[in-house]
C-alpha cells in the first residue's frame, strides 16, 4: 500500500546515478534565493540555500518563527517560486513548470500535510481521500473507494469513513489528512508543522505513521518546532534568518553562535568515501578537519612491528583531524571508511578550521581537552602492543 509504485519513471536515476539535470539526490535545492516584495520594502526569505535529500531519508527543518522554514518546503512544493537558483526533484526542474503543469506533477508526486489538516468540511472523510484521484486519475474510478477505504484503515480511521470532518477530532482529522497525502502513492511526503495542533500523545501517534512510512520507502520532509520528534529522524536541517545552518555542526560545537555557524557552513565542504577506502594516511599532511555526518570510521596506529592496530571507532557526530590541525604535523594515524555504507563528512580547510577556533575560545579549548584524550590514547595502544 505505502511503497512507490513502480512507474514513476519521473523519480528514476539513469544509468550513471544521477538524475537529468545533474542531481544525485531525489531532491536538491541549488542556491536558492527567495525575495518577498513587502509594505515595508523587500524581505530575503531565503539566501543562498543548498539542500539535498536523498530517497528514503526522513528530514526534520527545525528553526525560530520567520527563520524561512515554510517557505524551504513550499519550494519543494512548487508553492512558492526561488528568486534565483534551481529546485530539482527527481528528474523534474519544478520551478521551470508552468502553474497547469505543476499542478498536475504536484498531484502525482508529492502529498502535502498542513498543520491546520484543510479537509473539506462538506465531503466526507473517505471522499476527501478520493479527490486527490479524481484530479490525477492515478487510480482507475471504480477502485478508488475500495483504496481510499484501506488507506482509512490503515489510519485506524475506516470506522469513521462516512463522517464530516467536524465529527472527529484533531488528532483523527490530522490521520485523515496523511491518508489524504497517499491517495495517489506519492514518493515525497512534506508536512508542515504537521502536530502543531495536537497532544503529545496524539502527537507521538502521527509520528509513528511518518516512521513507518519512511520504513516502507517513502522519503518525508518535514517542518517542525518540537526538538523532540528532530532528534527522532534521519537528519534535522536548521535554518536561521533565511540559511542553512549544518545541523551536525551545531550538534557538535554547541559553543558556536548562530551567526558562526551560518559563516562556517558556507565554507563547508561534504565529501563521501567508499566503504574501506582510507580518509587520511598515516604520515601523509593533512589538510582538513573533518565532521562524520553518515556512517562509521576506524583509526588505525602503526605498532612496533609494523602492522596495524585499530584503536578506536567513530560515528556520526564525531570528528578526526583535529591533532594534526592544533599541533600541526602529519598525520599520526590512518582513518579509514567502516562498514557496507559510505562515510559521509564535512570537511573544513585549515584557514576556516583556525577561523573557529579563534573566534571561539570555548571551541578551542574543547578540542584541546580532546587532542589530549586521544594521543594519550593512542601512546598507551602503542605501549600495550611493544610489550
Amino acid at each position: 500500500m505505502f511503497g512507490k509504485r513502480q512507474n514513476q519513471s519521473n523519480n528514476n536515476k539513469g544509468t550513471n546515478g544521477l538524475y537529468q539535470h545533474g542531481n544525485e539526490e531525489l531532491i536538491h535545492l541549488r542556491q536558492v534565493d527567495k525575495i518577498f516584495n513587502t509594505a515595508a520594502g523587500k524581505f530575503p526569505a531565503l539566501k543562498n540555500v543548498d539542500l539535498r535529500v536523498d530517497a528514503g531519508e526522513f528530514v526534520a527543518v527545525i528553526g525560530k518563527s520567520g527563520s524561512g522554514k515554510t517557505t524551504l518546503v513550499n519550494m519543494i512544493a512548487g508553492i512558492d517560486r526561488p528568486s534565483s537558483g534551481e529546485v530539482l526533484v527527481g528528474n523534474t526542474a519544478v520551478h521551470k513548470l508552468n502553474e497547469g503543469q505543476m499542478a498536475v506533477w504536484r498531484g502525482k508526486n508529492l502529498g502535502i500535510v498542513f498543520q491546520f489538516f484543510q479537509l473539506l468540511p462538506t465531503l466526507t472523510l473517505v471522499e476527501n481521500i478520493m479527490l486527490p484521484m479524481d484530479f490525477c486519475n492515478v487510480h482507475k474510478s471504480g477502485e478508488r473507494r475500495k483504496y481510499a477505504m484501506d488507506l482509512l484503515e490503515q489510519m485506524e480511521m475506516a470506522d469513521h469513513a462516512n463522517k464530516l470532518p467536524a465529527a472527529i477530532s484533531g488528532g483523527q482529522q490530522q490521520r485523515v489528512a496523511i491518508a489524504r497525502a497517499l491517495a495517489n502513492d506519492p514518493p515525497i511526503l512534506l508536512a508542515d508543522e504537521p502536530t502543531g495542533n495536537l497532544d503529545s500523545k496524539t502527537a507521538d501517534s502521527v509520528f509513528q505513521l511518518f516512521e513507518d512510512l519512511v520504513k516502507r520507502g517513502k522519503t518525508i520532509v518535514m517542518v517542525t518546532h518540537d526538538n523532540d520528534l528532530a532528534k527522532r529522524v534521519t537528519r534535522a536541517v536548521q535554518i536561521a534568518d533565511g540559511e542553512i545552518i549544518e545541523k551536525h555542526l551545531a550538534d557538535v560545537f554547541p559553543v558556536l553562535t548562530s551567526e558562526q555557524l551560518i559563516a562556517f557552513t558556507r565554507r563547508v565542504d561534504p565529501e563521501k568515501y567508499a566503504p574501506g577506502s582510507a580518509i587520511l594516511r598515516r604520515g601523509e599532511p593533512v589538510h582538513h578537519f573533518h565532521v562524520i555526518l553518515k556512517g562509521n570510521v576506524s583509526i588505525l596506529v602503526q605498532q612496533a612491528d609494523g602492522t596495524e592496530q585499530v584503536v578506536a571507532k567513530y560515528g556520526r557526530g564525531q570528528y578526526f583531524g583535529e591533532i594534526e590541525m592544533l599541533r600541526g604535523g602529519n598525520s599520526m594515524a590512518t582513518v579509514r571508511a567502516d562498514g557496507d555504507i559510505p562515510v559521509e563528512v564535512l570537511r573544513f580547510d585549515r584557514d576556516t578550521f583556525n577561523q573557529m577556533v579563534e573566534q571561539a575560545p570555548e571551541l578551542k579549548k574543547l578540542i584541546a581537552g580532546v587532542v589530549q584524550e586521544r594521543v594519550t590514547e593512542n601512546t598507551t595502544t602503542r605501549k600495550g602492543a611493544s610489550k
